[in-house]
Parts: C-alpha cells; structure tokens; sequence
C-alpha cells in the first residue's frame, strides 16, 4: 500500500512539474518584450535564466508546502472524524517543499533555456 501511495504521489509530482513548466514557458512568451528591454539594458542571459530559475523553484517550493499542509491536515481531520490516531512521517513538511523546489527547478530549465535565446533587438520590435 505504501508503494502504491509514492507512486501516485511521483505521479502527482510528476503532473506538478510539467503544469510549472508550461506556466513559466507561458509567462515567458508573454514578457518577451521585457526580457529583450533587460537584454539591451546589459541583462547577461545568465541574469534572464536565474531570474526565470527562480521564479519556477518558488513556485515548486510553494506547491509543495500548500500539497503538505493540505495533505497534513487532510489526514489529520480524516483520523479525527473516524477517532483513529494519525500517524504521519515526521519528515513530511521538510521533505514535501524541497521536492517541490527540485521539481519547480527541473521545471524551469527549459523555459530559461528559451529565455537566454531571446535578442535584444527582435524582442523589442515586438
């Protein structure tokens, strides 16, 4: 049973990741005009990357605190209602917002990726 509960919750990640993904890629596109005005402004693409980076771990570290506390008191209300004692992992609140920053992280490479292709010049066009 325990096995099955991790896979779903690597499933879940999984999910996660792949919704940062699109939403960091998404927001990229959408400030392009941005990103080429910080570019000409003497931005290097590392500043445009970490910057992007950043964003996309915050947000992974943010879902995984909000997964962890949902799920927390979740169980908690659930064993209460039933007069069961709840037995949780002491390791889960630290565990679930550093998964969730690895995976915001993983994340956002590929959109910072894209964000360091953007040039000054056809971005301001735009």
């Amino acid at each position: 049973m325990n096995t099955l509960f991790l896979l779903l919750a690597g499933v879940s990640l999984a999910i996660g990741a792949v919704s940062i993904a699109n939403t960091t890629l998404v927001a990229l596109l959408e400030r392009v005009p941005e990103i080429g005005l910080r570019r000409a402004l003497g931005a290097r693409p590392r500043h445009i990357a970490g910057h992007l980076l950043a964003e996309a771990t915050a947000t992974g570290t943010a879902g995984g605190i909000a997964g962890a506390s949902v799920g927390i008191v979740l169980t908690v209300t659930v064993a209460a209602a039933k007069d069961w004692t709840p037995v949780l992992d002491p390791r889960l609140p630290l565990a679930a917002p550093f998964l969730g920053s690895l995976a915001g992280l993983a994340a956002g490479l590929y959109p910072a990726w894209r964000a360091t292709r953007v040039q000054p010049v056809e971005a301001l066009r735009r």
